[in-house]
């Protein structure tokens, strides 16, 4: 599940709605990515899936894997495998205190939102987040409603 939107200065949104369901978010930070130029196009057309992405760390970078760009239909011969790994770019400090924390936890990395930035590229902000029990969606679920009838009343 992912919702995509066209903002007023019409740069394209794309949301992880199910991450903030399934977890309890921590940290957040805006990430660029190394993508490729029928990557980019595909993405300004909103033809992106980000709701069973995952960010992981391998030797030196950090990698956001699942991460679903649909190949640019108008590219003639030269297409980007959908699925492949995308290299984070992030300062080294916000790394290793990241990593740090990965490995002291349980936690994970989650990707909440994809967009254009002003300059024209592609970021990506992501969350150290901790999974919910299932008692804690349901309280989500039920605060969620609670506040959609208060706001109907009103």
């Amino acid at each position: 599940m992912y919702f995509c939107y066209v903002s007023a200065s019409s740069d394209i949104v794309i949301e992880n709605r199910k991450a903030r369901f399934e977890y309890e978010i921590i940290d957040t930070l805006v990430a660029g990515m190394v993508l490729k130029g029928t990557e980019i196009k595909s993405i300004r057309l909103g033809k992106v899936n980000i709701a069973d992405s995952y960010c992981a760390f391998t030797s030196k970078h950090l990698v956001v894997r699942n991460l679903h760009i649909s190949e640019y239909q108008q590219a003639s011969f030269y297409h980007h495998p959908p699925l492949r790994e995308r290299t984070l770019l992030l300062q080294r400090s916000e790394l290793d205190k990241w990593r740090k924390a990965l490995q002291n936890k349980g936690l994970t990395i989650v990707p909440l939102k994809l967009f254009i930035s002003e300059t024209g590229y592609a970021k990506l902000v992501i969350a150290l987040a901790r999974g919910k029990k299932q008692h804690d969606k349901r309280d989500s679920i039920k605060k969620r409603d609670t506040e959609r009838q208060i706001q109907r009343k009103l």
